[in-house]
């Protein structure tokens, strides 16, 4: 799977740490950066995040800060994204199930390294139950032309 994963300063450490994870998973990664733990904003990193699983370009996203918060807002801003804040497990696999979620955010000072291990691991996993979700999911993606 190609996933995209970006984050600012404060999710740099734990963006680093998944980099390698998915990789040894065998996904195909696009890093769009920060690259250390000099303060950065993270809305254009989040959007290009958004932008590439958008366009096609990354099947997935991944966007990382210090709690995950600002980074899910940014990355929503993008038409078709659906990005899901998932700092435990039940999330992850709600996110994905039931909303189709293709960008996970995840708050790198809330979340340690082998719990984002499993967090990412479930997220990636699971599929979308379609059915009922599928109208909800339609219904989401019909505000978007609203604006």
């Amino acid at each position: 799977m190609r996933v995209a994963i970006g984050g600012d300063h404060a999710g740099y450490p734990l963006k680093a740490h998944l980099v390698a994870t998915l990789r040894d998973l065998g996904h195909d990664v696009d890093d769009r950066g920060t690259d250390g733990i000099e303060p950065v904003d993270y809305p254009p990193i989040c959007a290009e995040v958004g932008r590439a699983v958008a366009s096609g370009a990354a099947d997935r996203g991944i966007v990382l800060g210090g709690s995950g918060q600002g980074e899910q807002i940014a990355a929503n801003k993008v038409r078709g994204v659906r990005a899901a804040l998932c700092n435990d497990l039940y999330t992850a696999r709600m996110s994905r199930a039931h909303n189709d979620a293709n960008v996970l955010a995840i708050g790198g000072r809330i979340v340690a390294p082998a719990m984002a291990d499993e967090i990412v691991a479930v997220w990636l996993d699971t599929p979308f139950d379609g059915g009922r979700h599928q109208r909800r999911v339609e219904q989401i993606a019909a505000i978007e032309e609203t604006k």
